[in-house]
């Protein structure tokens, strides 16, 4: 299972970031590498900055299970950790529909 980390430039922390982010959504979606090619990371800062505010740190996962369409979900949490951590409860779930209705048919 391949992983790619992408940030929005409002986001600070580089490849130290990356591989901690990899990392968390490694662990967390470790049962499904078999059927997962690919899983894309998408952080960015809604508010940016200047507006600061709750909830305004977003993750995008999008997953590519082998042999189906992709699927994605997005969490927003007041810090990246927390953003990172919901959007991953919220693949596991997505995944383990989308394969046990392919498991179905």
């Amino acid at each position: 299972m391949q992983i790619q980390v992408n940030t929005d430039h409002n986001i600070q922390g580089g490849n130290e970031l990356s591989v901690k982010v990899e990392a968390v959504v490694k662990k967390g979606l470790k049962r499904f590498t078999g059927q997962v090619t690919r899983i894309e990371v998408h952080l960015s800062d809604e508010n940016s900055a200047k507006k600061g505010g709750g909830d305004d740190m977003r993750c995008l996962l999008e997953a590519r299970p082998a042999g189906l369409q992709p699927v994605s979900v997005s969490h927003h949490a007041a810090t990246i950790e927390q953003a990172v951590d919901g959007a991953v409860d919220k693949m596991k779930r997505v995944l383990d529909g989308v394969l046990a209705r392919r498991s179905d048919h």
